[in-house]
């Protein structure tokens, strides 16, 4: 999509990566077509003149490819966008990659036979994490990990010594990132420090509700900042002293590996792929879905204990530098180059 988000993101560096390569020439084809303005916050009207748009331009991108490489989110994003993908894809006789990024994958797949089956419409099936990979195998599906990747260049570390209370988070305010939690942990930290901060990035259907939310809990110097540019968001980090995350569904937050990189502490729940990416006490400390006083606990820990930030932030760093984007584009690379039966290296 157009939209600024972690897949979008992912998608800008693959493609940095892949230029690097003259035997490829990648185009893209964005899933929300530009409407006009006033169309743009319609519900369903904007969804149907989107798909009209889509289609056309996915019917005559396809042709003039070798490889079809099919970013997939789950349920209607999944029928609506992916699955025209896949068919025309199929039609043609092109290879097709669906690379498919939801932490939801298993309620998907579990509530529709049909996505199931049509998932055999793909040469191979990609995911960015380890966690999608064992979540297929309880359907019998293979699937086959290349990990998202970060350029550490772009987010300098900071080492942090006994920290202050400057709290930030930078997900979509959607329902499945449960910041509501995050909320309610800190009510929770301000009750025992008044003058601790959040600052809460991004945007999404949910920010009114949250910022009424916020507001009901009657927290103070909480500010909702909406969407930061992706070349800015390494100063968010660096103004921070602690990440807050609290989804209840996840698969591999690309924040999460932006928070090592930048040795910003993280406290997150163990949702989904997260304990794939982050591990409790090594590099990250997790806590049960939508348990705020845990979350609070916490962060007290983190500002009571230098040497417990100082390891984990340090590991985290180490962490950040597997996911490198030269290998991730290579293994990209390596598989277009298969999948069109050219030599590897």
């Amino acid at each position: 999509m157009h939209i600024l988000g972690g897949q979008a993101v992912q998608v800008s560096r693959l493609r940095r990566e892949v230029d690097k390569f003259p035997s490829i020439a990648m185009t893209f084809l964005a899933i929300d077509p530009v409407l006009p303005e006033s169309l743009r916050e319609v519900r369903f009207i904007r969804t149907i003149l989107r798909f009209i748009l889509y289609l056309p331009q996915i019917i005559a991108a396809i042709p003039r490819c070798e490889v079809l490489h099919v970013f997939s989110a789950g349920y209607t994003s999944y029928s609506l966008w992916t699955l025209p993908a896949l068919l025309i894809g199929r039609l043609t006789g092109k290879k097709v990659i669906l690379n498919y990024h939801d932490g939801q994958g298993e309620d998907h797949l579990r509530r529709s036979r049909f996505a199931r089956e049509s998932f055999r419409l793909a040469d191979v099936i990609i995911t960015p994490s380890n966690f999608l990979v064992d979540v297929f195998k309880k359907f019998s599906i293979t699937a086959y990990p290349i990990l998202n990747c970060i350029d550490t260049s772009h987010f300098p570390f900071r080492e942090r010594g006994p920290l202050q209370p400057v709290f930030m988070t930078n997900r979509i305010l959607e329902p499945l990132y449960n910041v509501e939690c995050l909320l309610r942990a800190f009510a929770r930290i301000q009750k025992r420090i008044p003058e601790a901060t959040l600052t809460i990035a991004h945007d999404g259907p949910s920010k009114a509700g949250l910022e009424q939310y916020a507001r009901d809990l009657g927290l103070q110097n909480t500010k909702f900042i909406g969407r930061v540019p992706h070349e800015r968001v390494h100063q968010l980090y660096n103004d921070a002293e602690i990440y807050l995350t609290t989804p209840n569904i996840d698969n591999m937050p690309v924040s999460i590996l932006e928070c090592f990189a930048t040795g910003l502490p993280i406290i997150a729940t163990r949702a989904g792929g997260i304990p794939y990416v982050a591990t409790h006490e090594k590099n990250a400390l997790l806590v049960g879905i939508n348990d705020d006083a845990a979350v609070a606990e916490a962060a007290f820990r983190l500002l009571d204990d230098p040497a417990l930030v100082k390891r984990l932030t340090a590991d985290g760093r180490e962490e950040a530098l597997k996911y490198n984007p030269i290998p991730v584009g290579k293994n990209w690379v390596a598989l277009y180059h298969r999948l069109m039966g050219r030599p590897t290296t």
